[in-house]
């Protein structure tokens, strides 16, 4: 269950909008707005009828009467864009003494009943604080079934004026935290489908779903997702991005920060279209909250050079012209020895999982990107058509994602696989390999570990969907790859077709926890770690 919360100044304009059924003016219009829930004079005057203009004015009017007979304002801090110091600055104070909340669940879960959606919004205020359950006199508040949104989505909308009866005013501070904090409580209380308090991810509209499933074709933003994230995760530097984002054959253009044309501050991705047809856009921050520029420039390292490099890479995607530089590391073959590298680092992450705590969020988060990027990389390289390393990559990105990613301590040093998506999109063919099924497993071993971390972590949805879909998709196609070979044969390894291994299909079995190590004998050679200025490990390439 998804809280949105925003303030205002008029409750009967908020009130007119959530009764109102003219579809030709109001977008998220419904056919039948009705009450589930409210304070006890609202409930005594109006049953479950469909709410009309002359409802919304007298719930209005009856809400708003503490605010007026006292004579009471409710000021919020107000901010303004200050585009000299580019961030927003304080604007003095505006009025807020109405507080709206829409509670929704996504679109596979279906409906509630108004019974049902009643005894929430009931239990949602008094966790809230703006009942007598506060040990303070109400507010008076209304909650009206909106229906299904044109997303699919069944929700309620909550309306409360902070003027409590007795004239005192209701503290709203901390209330977005405390929402998310409650809905998680009354979704285990009513049986909802459990959402994390630490992840999110972007979700699909249902003209979005129509529209894949009428044209047998991946989601538009799951492919661009996918393509973005694997570029981003094999290139170490911007504009090494740029030049692999359009090498997946994806169109790209900047967006420049205001009157000027070389510093860049987000960007947008669009397939090739069709001939005939126009291109669809999508920020990177609409794909996934971990592909924003800013997110992804975490992980590079910055410098004038490299920033003046990136800005005319993005300038010529811009105008659709050549790549600037036609030699990069995008166009290099990774030689042999990279691979078994790559695969000892894995090996040494999933160690150092084992033993990280269940709460440093940051760093389970780049870990998961990491591997989450790998497997696109390599679903790119491989699947014509999304299939089992593709579903991978988009499971583990979920956990790259967090809501509030400001709020947590930087990720810790760990053992890198940044590079291992950069090897399987330089890999010469689509032939499967020896030293990718060793990179492989441990590449399952680190989705085990978080699969783990969510489970121990009480998050059951995520560590169930980890689980079906190593073990569902990911299982059958282990079952094609030739057998790892010993760390000092990388030619053997990449040569190799013989059938999977024991340990493979073992560890695929039920996520079992597998040894690392066990397919690939390590050596004293010590994994690298991050550094503090992002930068990948920069494996030797053969040119």
């Amino acid at each position: 269950m998804i809280p949105n919360i925003t303030r205002g100044s008029r409750m009967s304009g908020l009130l007119l909008y959530l009764a109102s059924t003219d579809t030709d003016k109001t977008k998220n219009a419904h056919t039948d707005p009705h009450l589930v829930a409210g304070d006890a004079a609202i409930m005594a005057w109006y049953d479950d009828g469909v709410l009309d203009k002359d409802d919304a004015v007298a719930i209005a009017k009856h809400l708003d009467q503490p605010r007026k007979g006292f004579g009471v304002e409710v000021l919020q801090k107000d901010y303004r864009w200050d585009p000299v110091k580019k961030e927003r600055v304080p604007n003095g104070h505006k009025h807020a003494d109405v507080w709206h909340c829409s509670l929704s669940l996504r679109a596979e879960e279906g409906a509630l009943t108004d019974q049902q959606w009643g005894d929430i919004a009931n239990d949602f205020v008094d966790a809230m604080g703006f009942t007598e359950a506060s040990g303070k006199a109400q507010c008076r508040w209304v909650a009206i079934n909106h229906g299904t949104s044109e997303n699919g989505n069944h929700h309620i909308h909550i309306a409360v004026s902070l003027v409590r009866e007795d004239g005192t005013k209701a503290s709203t501070h901390g209330d977005y935290k405390r929402a998310h904090q409650t809905c998680r409580e009354l979704e285990t209380k009513y049986g909802l489908e459990e959402l994390s308090s630490v992840h999110a991810t972007r979700g699909y509209d249902r003209a979005e779903k129509a529209t894949a499933v009428r044209e047998m074709r991946e989601m538009h933003r799951a492919s661009l997702a996918r393509k973005v994230r694997a570029s981003a995760s094999a290139s170490a530097t911007e504009a090494e991005f740029v030049r692999r984002a359009r090498d997946t054959g994806l169109l790209v253009r900047p967006r420049y920060a205001k009157n000027t044309t070389d510093v860049i501050v987000g960007y947008s991705v669009a397939e090739r279209p069709k001939p005939g047809e126009r291109p669809i856009w999508f920020g990177g921050g609409t794909l996934a909250s971990d592909l924003k520029l800013g997110a992804l420039r975490e992980e590079w390292p910055d410098s004038p050079h490299l920033a003046t490099e990136a800005a005319a890479e993005w300038n010529a995607a811009a105008r659709n012209k050549r790549k600037v530089s036609r030699t990069g590391p995008e166009n290099a073959t990774p030689s042999a020895d990279v691979w078994v590298q790559y695969t000892r680092n894995a090996t040494a992450l999933v160690e150092k999982l084992r033993v990280l705590p269940r709460d440093d969020h940051a760093t389970w988060a780049k870990a998961a990107r990491e591997v989450s990027g790998a497997f696109a990389a390599w679903s790119h390289r491989l699947e014509a058509t999304p299939g089992p390393l593709a579903a991978t990559a988009a499971e583990l990105s979920r956990t790259a994602q967090l809501r509030a990613p400001r709020q947590y301590s930087k990720p810790v040093a760990l053992p890198s696989i940044a590079g291992t998506a950069m090897l399987f999109m330089a890999a010469s063919s689509k032939d499967k390999t020896a030293a990718q099924a060793a990179l492989m497993l441990q590449l399952v071993n680190t989705a085990f570990a978080i699969h783990e971390m969510h489970q121990q972590s009480g998050r059951t949805r995520e560590a169930q969907r980890i689980r079906a879909v190593v073990t569902e998709q990911l299982k059958p196609f282990a079952a094609t790859m030739p057998k790892p070979a010993a760390v000092g044969a990388p030619e053997q390894a990449a040569s190799s077709h013989t059938p999977v291994p024991k340990s493979v299909e073992l560890g695929l079995r039920g996520m079992a926890p597998i040894r690392p190590g066990l397919a690939v004998p390590t050596t004293p050679t010590p994994a690298k770690t991050h550094q503090d200025t992002g930068r990948k490990p920069g494996p030797v390439l053969d040119r």
